[in-house]
């Protein structure tokens, strides 16, 4: 078993989910299935076969997200899956095996002195399908720097400090006071000696 992304209709991702370790590609899963992964994974690759009473039509507006065979792009602040290229890419590598299948026949057709090489199937490199998912704007707003709140302990500290300096300063200016005093009766005393 691995853990594989599931996304949203939109392709935005929702949680990870554990799949069979084979599993690749993007699988649909309905809304109205409370079944785990496995049985998901099983009624969505089932040949096609539909629950009793239900229509193909039915079933496909109860696609509420896909699992994804590919593993997220780290590095993304939310990261969303591309459909579109997804679906794009899948339709190029088809294009490339149906080009293949053709020119690997014709190949097979012509007598073993005319044939040359054997076609080689060419496909499509795959794109970058993990996309961000917020705009600048938004990841700006997350990443910015928030304001520190201090808490108790930080806020008890700092109060001592104040304190502490305020009495060193009294302290200082204590001095300060006694030593003019001194400084005065020192004064006074020389005046009444003389």
């Amino acid at each position: 078993m691995k853990a594989m992304p599931k996304v949203t209709n939109e392709g935005l991702y929702l949680e990870d989910t554990l799949v069979d370790d084979t599993f690749t590609g993007v699988v649909p899963f309905n809304s109205h299935l409370g079944q785990g992964t496995a049985d998901l994974l099983l009624q969505t690759v089932d040949d096609g076969a539909q629950p009793e009473g239900e229509s193909p039509n039915e079933s496909e507006s109860n696609i509420s997200g896909y699992i994804i065979g590919i593993p997220v792009t780290p590095g993304l602040f939310h990261p969303r899956f591309d459909l579109a290229a997804w679906n794009a890419y899948e339709s190029a590598v088809s294009a490339a095996q149906n080009s293949y299948h053709e020119a690997l026949s014709e190949w097979h057709a012509l007598p073993k002195e005319q044939r040359g090489d054997m076609p080689i199937l060419v496909s499509p490199p795959q794109p970058e399908l993990w996309i961000e998912g917020l705009t600048q704007k938004e990841i700006e707003e997350l990443t910015r720097p928030q304001p520190i709140v201090p808490n108790e302990v930080d806020r008890l500290g700092n109060e001592m400090v104040t304190r502490e300096l305020e009495a060193l300063e009294l302290r200082q200016q204590n001095e300060a006071q006694g030593a003019q005093i001194v400084g005065l009766e020192l004064r006074l005393l020389s005046l009444e000696n003389s």
